[in-house]
């Protein structure tokens, strides 16, 4: 009877397990990528995404709220062309708006013909993104949101070649904008009041991010995606799009900083003058969200000018390149990626594993080549484990002997174990220790898969094409030769089924624990953790996966070198 109640409980609890930490993951953790392929005939094919399909046009009297293709919105307007090693796109001259660019070194998928990532669109797009500067005041005519600006030089923006816009008003105010862009994501922005009227005028620069609709990337406690911004030198990730609609509009006061708005990979966000004091804010309105910095209000005199300085990061959120500019603007830029309480210890992963990757040329190697760093560093802890392991499946017998013989007394049972313990020398905890230092290592691995753009979309080997969605390959649908897709916790990859048989033979090396329930847990654990990775990252499943074949190796290779611990334990 107790062995049946026994049974039925190992099967609740890893049922427990197994079902809510699906629940789990959907509100906590966010997936990896989506698949970048799947097995259709037993063939491996890209998988076609919404992004991969342009959208027509519609017929002009569906009436103008309707969001439009990104190419006839832009063909409305006169624009300037933007062109650099990484970014293509164009300046609207209605608002002298960045409203145009595409990262061309990333794609969408994986497909050889898979568009670039479009980070901006022009409003009137389904996916309106872009940033402006302009200025805010009273008692002067100011170029508003469609205020037609013209080129005074330059007629493309390029990293050799600046542009500088121009709008003068009735009274004798010009305004200017001289855009210039670096060879990566940078643009700087120099905003120029010259005063030619008769009297004083007080303006107000601005700068800001502006987007009708929040991310389509998931926010959750270990993916910040949504308003971002460091104030006073404090990263501000509290805020969501949800929390903006609901409670209305947020406002900071700090000196230097910025402000934006980061998806899972991508951020644009406006860096003011460093030196200057601003005010700053998330805003929310029927137009969508913006995000503003705006320095102290100028009094340009007659005859005099001002101009202000601010930058624009408009691309990836690469960590080599937010370190940079975080040393040439004078502000951490690269707390846009949210680490968490770790930082620290996460970028320094991201550092040698983006390291090993330059060294061995291939992402899925580089995770092989930390798993080993990681099992040497930690070989000698992982000798007391197994000495203590193989110390316990020793004593196995002995316990045995004293659950039997107190089976009713487990307050004596628990003394008698415990000087069983001192008198062998055995410590019962000392296995624990490598699998609590395995615990940030696998999570920091977790959020460098899921952070890091630059592990974006790399391939491994044979039918691994992407290593941050997971292992597409699953024997559920017969390697797909059924038309079905599995859901994703049931979608069980080549690499969790090799987790799960690699971490069983783990196990099988181990003593069992002494209480029968746990060693019933313990017994299903394998299979549970088989489906509760199928829907992560290739990367992470194959670091646990090689981690689980170098431990047993390792196991086996002190077996060999303790003849007489391989003896005893077998006896058990």
């Amino acid at each position: 009877m107790n062995e049946q109640r026994n049974m039925i409980l190992a099967i609740v609890l890893s049922a427990i397990v197994l079902f809510g930490w699906g629940i789990a993951t959907e509100y906590f953790f966010p997936a990896a990528n989506a698949p970048a392929t799947k097995i259709v005939d037993g063939k491996e094919v890209p998988l076609v995404r919404p992004d991969d399909v342009k959208t027509a046009a519609p017929a002009p009297a569906a009436g103008p709220a309707r969001p439009r293709d990104v190419n006839v919105v832009r063909g409305e307007t006169p624009r300037v062309a933007i062109e650099t090693p990484r970014l293509r796109g164009s300046i609207n001259l209605r608002g002298a708006r960045i409203d145009d660019l595409v990262l061309t070194t990333q794609t969408v998928t994986i497909k050889r013909n898979s568009p670039p990532v479009r980070l901006f669109a022009p409003e009137g797009t389904a996916d309106a993104y872009y940033a402006s500067f302009g200025w805010t005041g009273q008692g002067v005519e100011l170029p508003g949101a469609d205020a037609a600006w013209t080129v005074a030089q330059g007629a493309r923006l390029t990293p050799a070649t600046p542009v500088t816009l121009i709008w003068p008003n009735k009274t004798g105010q010009i305004f200017e904008i001289r855009l210039a862009v670096d060879k990566d994501y940078l643009f700087t922005a120099e905003q120029r009041v010259t005063n030619r009227g008769t009297g004083a005028v007080a303006v107000r620069p601005f700068s800001l991010v502006s987007r009708a609709k929040p991310s389509a990337d998931p926010s959750s406690w270990t993916l910040h995606v949504g308003p971002v911004g460091l104030f006073d030198g404090k990263a501000n990730y509290d805020w969501k799009y949800d929390d903006l609609a609901e409670e209305g509009d947020q406002r900071f006061s700090s000196t230097g900083g910025w402000i934006g708005f980061a998806d899972k990979y991508w951020l644009a966000a406006v860096v003011p003058d460093q030196k200057s004091r601003v005010d700053a804010g998330f805003l929310h309105g029927q137009a969508g969200f913006q995000a503003v910095a705006t320095p102290d209000v100028a009094v340009v005199a007659a005859g005099a000018a001002t101009a202000w300085r601010s930058s624009l990061f408009a691309g990836a959120k690469e960590i080599r390149l937010l370190d940079h500019y975080s040393s040439q603007l004078g502000t951490p830029l690269e707390r846009a990626i949210d680490w968490g309480w770790f930082r620290w210890f996460m970028k320094g992963i991201y550092i040698l594993l983006n390291w090993l990757f330059g060294q061995l040329g291939n992402f899925g190697l580089a995770i092989i080549g930390l798993t080993l760093i990681v099992r040497i560093l930690m070989f000698p802890i992982a000798q007391k484990q197994f000495k203590s392991f193989a110390g316990m499946r020793v004593l196995q017998p002995k316990m045995k002997a004293l659950q039997e013989r107190y089976k009713d007394d487990k307050p004596r049972l628990q003394q008698e174990m415990l000087k069983l313990y001192q008198e062998e020398k055995v410590n019962p905890m000392a296995g624990c220790l490598p699998i609590l230092i395995q615990i940030p290592i696998f999570y920091a691995l977790y959020k460098v898969l899921l952070l890091a753009v630059e592990m974006r979309h790399q391939p491994f080997f044979l039918w691994i094409k992407d290593l941050s969605a997971p292992d597409p390959l699953t024997p559920v649908n017969l390697f797909g030769y059924l038309p079905w897709d599995p859901p994703g916790f049931l979608a069980l990859g080549v690499l969790p089924i090799l987790l799960g048989v690699t971490m069983w033979l783990q196990f099988k090396l181990n003593p069992p624990p002494a209480d029968p329930v746990q060693a019933q847990v313990f017994a299903f654990m394998p299979w549970v953790l088989m489906f509760v990775m199928a829907p992560f990252a290739a990367g992470l499943q194959l670091y646990w996966t090689v981690n689980n074949i170098l431990t047993i190796l390792q196991q086996k290779w002190l077996y060999s070198r303790h003849p007489g611990m391989k003896a005893a334990a077998d006896k058990t």
